[in-house]
């Protein structure tokens, strides 16, 4: 078990966001999920608490029954070292689709390849191809 796991609360969202990011890395699954029944103070069948890997790394996800003043920003964001182009340019053009490219896949003077998107689901991403 890993001591330090990136936590992620979503608003409704938490199932869909798992799925869809563990359709993008290899070696990615959901764990377990426990889902919100009747008079549990969130909506039924939404997300109480899951756990899911993407290539290895835990992750964990909720779904807030409660509203908040606040999402996920940029300052925090899941860095991924890619092996090969083919990943890089497959997240890249994934994980940008309905979201913001915060930096254009291209090189830099700290990586031969690398893009920085917020997903659709507001989640920050720094995918890099080599370090220079």
């Amino acid at each position: 078990m890993q001591k330090i796991t990136t936590f992620l609360m979503f608003e409704g969202q938490a199932e869909e966001a798992m799925n869809y990011y563990i359709s993008l890395f290899k070696d990615s699954e959901v764990v377990n999920i426990k889902r919100y029944e009747a008079n549990m103070g969130g909506t039924e069948g939404k997300v109480l608490h899951a756990t899911f890997t993407l290539n290895g790394q835990q992750f964990m996800c909720i779904d807030s029954n409660v509203k908040h003043n606040f999402t996920f920003t940029p300052s925090v964001s899941l860095y991924v070292n890619c092996e090969s182009v083919e990943e890089i340019d497959h997240a890249f053009a994934e994980l940008s689709k309905d979201g913001q490219v915060l930096m254009g896949l291209d090189a830099y003077p700290f990586s031969d390849k690398f893009g920085w998107v917020n997903d659709k689901f507001g989640v920050s991403w720094q995918l890099s191809l080599g370090q220079k």
